[in-house]
């Protein structure tokens, strides 16, 4: 069984992602032409004794994606063998009372504004040449789960400056996919997604201006490439 942080980013991006599939506890999501890390991974259990790396590893290269996979918690899982390339953390977003940033305002914004939505989220993510590939992969699934999800923009000063995508969860909800051009926006934005809700899930990176009370029930995740039997990690193509 998957660590409950893995099965919360499943739930959030397997609607918007290409391929799904299971295999020996672990679970794969594929979205080729887009960048973003949990559309392209497979999520491992702590427990990859059941798991045929190799065929994990097989299935992204027949893709024509490299064999990302994720996994919940500080250390590697006993037998994995992988190249570590990012951390991020998935806990409980409390909001902050007093934004950072009053200059920063939020809108929720329609599908008809998704190219400038994605613009805005791979901008701060410092990869603008991805965003129209992903704006064309998500226009399919939000037009099919209307309602499921809302679109959030930043702005500072009339320019956009961050973007974020909460998917409705019961009374709740969740934001594992955004960007933003500084922590007061990124703030910003997750206060505008808590106030769709009572609570909300979120992912947030690792460093440390996202310390603080504001978040709760944190689970550490990784990323990181398989590395292959007889030789150097697998690079990315």
């Amino acid at each position: 069984m998957l660590p409950s942080a893995l099965a919360d980013l499943i739930e959030f991006h397997a609607p918007l992602s290409v391929v799904q599939r299971e295999q020996g506890g672990a679970t794969t999501l594929l979205t080729p032409g887009v960048n973003v890390l949990a559309l392209n991974a497979t999520f491992l259990p702590g427990d990859v004794t059941g798991v045929n790396l190799r065929d994990v590893q097989d299935w992204h290269e027949g893709q024509g994606l490299p064999p990302l996979v994720a996994w919940a918690g500080g250390e590697v899982p006993a037998g994995l063998k992988v190249q570590e390339v990012a951390r991020v953390r998935v806990g409980d977003w409390a909001g902050q009372p007093n934004p950072p940033d009053a200059s920063v305002v939020v809108e929720q914004v329609g599908r008809l504004h998704l190219s400038a939505w994605a613009g805005a989220l791979c901008a701060a993510h410092g990869t603008p040449g991805w965003a129209a590939g992903l704006a064309r992969q998500l226009a399919g699934p939000l037009e099919a789960a209307a309602g499921a999800f809302a679109l959030l923009m930043a702005y500072r000063n009339g320019q956009p400056v961050g973007s974020l995508l909460w998917q409705a969860r019961g009374a709740g909800g969740a934001a594992h996919l955004w960007g933003a051009a500084d922590a007061g926006v990124g703030a910003a934005l997750l206060n505008a997604a808590a106030g769709l809700g009572e609570d909300l899930t979120v992912t947030l990176p690792a460093a440390v201006e996202w310390d603080g009370p504001f978040l709760h029930a944190v689970t550490d995740i990784r990323y990181g490439l398989l590395v292959p039997a007889l030789g150097a990690p697998t690079q990315r193509r």
